[in-house]
């Protein structure tokens, strides 16, 4: 969906719902959901809301505060809101996790599996994305995340530039990834709207969000613009965890 500034800010404005909740981990089947930021509570099958790491103007100049803050506070909030509320409709699903519902999401209940689909996309996507940024981020990768990234694509500005490249192309809204492939192979992929990999087999090593909320306030349809700016924010050590316990 195309917006225009004016257009932005009333959507943005007007999530119904948005509620802010308390961090909170429990353990799953694998590794993978041993490391989620985006478990749901011990005990009450509730998911919640992780606060973001830094304070809102922590990624200046290259995202802006206010963006910041109706990205996690009205849009990550409400996707929580929302999952949470198609979870409710089905007492069995209360305790799994994020990552076992999106893996299984052909599976899930018919009249939830959308909602499951756009908002728990939305809030294990969003989780991920506040960690693997930081303030005085980006530079080149290093550890064992470079040493990958040199294997797979030659180079980090080869891969730089497939991952640029792929965010681009993506025709609306939607993401750019980092994956390993089922094959333990790392690749570049985009999905459509909160689409996760995790739903086709793969694992999100890292990803940019190319929605328009994520950037339009400050760049506007210059999403070339963004994508190169997003490289100053990386958290490489962040994205070295996530890179481990994707094997």
């Amino acid at each position: 969906m195309i917006l225009n500034r004016r257009n932005f800010l009333v959507l943005a404005g007007s999530s119904i719902g948005a509620v802010t909740f308390g961090a909170c981990q429990v353990s799953g089947d694998n590794i993978t959901d041993k490391e989620s930021e985006t478990n749901v509570a011990q005990n009450t099958g509730v998911f919640t809301l992780p606060p973001l790491p830094y304070s809102f103007d922590a990624l200046e100049p290259h995202i802006d505060a206010k963006t910041m803050e109706i990205h996690h506070d009205k849009h990550h909030a409400a996707y929580v809101k929302n999952l949470n509320d198609a979870i409710a409709k089905y007492p069995n699903l209360k305790g799994q996790t994020i990552e076992q519902l999106l893996r299984n999401i052909e599976s899930l209940p018919q009249d939830i599996r959308t909602t499951i689909r756009n908002n728990g996309g939305g809030h294990y996507n969003h989780s991920m994305f506040w960690k693997i940024m930081k303030p005085n981020g980006g530079g080149e990768p290093t550890g064992e995340i470079a040493t990958a990234i040199n294997q797979a694509f030659g180079s980090f500005a080869e891969f730089k530039r497939l991952f640029n490249e792929s965010g681009s192309k993506r025709f609306g809204s939607g993401w750019v990834w980092l994956v390993r492939n089922a094959d333990g192979k790392l690749g570049v992929m985009s999905t459509a709207n909160q689409n996760s990999p995790l739903m086709e087999g793969k694992f999100p090593i890292m990803g940019n969000d190319v929605w328009e909320h994520a950037y339009y306030l400050k760049y506007q349809n210059r999403r070339a613009d963004y994508l190169n700016a997003w490289w100053n924010t990386l958290n490489w050590d962040e994205i070295n965890k996530r890179f481990s316990a994707g094997i």
